[in-house]
């Protein structure tokens, strides 16, 4: 039996590219991309949160936590992953992982839990990320919550990319195979950043739903 794993949408970035706002509340296929976000980790993890900051508001239709970072200023994702672990260690007492996903990323894998937790083994405390064509994901991770203190201190001296604070540690990649959608092939970790790229998954929704 695959033991529990909280899940933390992370949605702290700026969407710069997007023309700012949150990109999580943009429309896909007739509902925010948030939401099909939600309802696949929903199916994976529990319980779910969501990390962003500001006014919490925004996101009252999805009716879960909303985390905000523990660092001041912009620190990047590594700050909305520190968030989690303390909020799963609050809310989750037995876990031992949280696992993340991107609020812009709405076909990623839907045995993506699993198959970090099975990589994970029996080593811990182990990261886990997520790869595909030998391109590593590193907000789509496994992370345990043993390290949060340690996370909390890289943060405090500056660290900011996620993949060389997890390359101090155990750590392990998943490969995921790329998805065919009739005459379309898709990275399951294609992420929204730009109206082009909105327009692009709007396209793959209505093939695949």
């Amino acid at each position: 039996m695959l033991e529990p794993v909280p899940g933390v949408i992370l949605a702290g970035g700026l969407a710069r590219r997007m023309g700012g706002g949150d990109k999580g509340l943009r429309e896909l296929g007739g509902k925010p991309l948030m939401v099909h976000v939600v309802e696949r980790l929903s199916r994976q993890a529990s319980p779910l949160a969501i990390n962003a900051n500001g006014d919490a508001s925004r996101f009252a239709s999805f009716h879960l936590p909303i985390i905000p970072d523990r660092t001041p200023g912009t620190p990047g994702p590594l700050a909305g992953i520190l968030a989690g672990l303390y909020w799963a260690a609050e809310v989750s007492p037995g876990a031992r992982f949280i696992v993340t996903a991107a609020c812009d990323t709405p076909f990623f894998p839907r045995d993506l839990v699993a198959r970090l937790i099975g990589e994970a083994g029996d080593i811990y405390p182990a990261i886990v990320l997520a790869q595909s064509n030998g391109r590593v994901h590193p907000v789509f991770g496994l992370w345990p919550l043993a390290l949060a203190q340690e996370l909390e201190e890289a943060l405090r001296r500056g660290d900011r990319k996620v993949q060389d604070w997890a390359s101090l540690h155990p750590n392990f990649r998943v490969e995921f195979p790329h998805i065919r959608v009739r005459e379309m092939t898709l990275d399951p970790f294609f992420n929204v950043n730009t109206p082009e790229e909105l327009a692009q998954a709007a396209a793959f929704i209505g093939e695949m739903f």
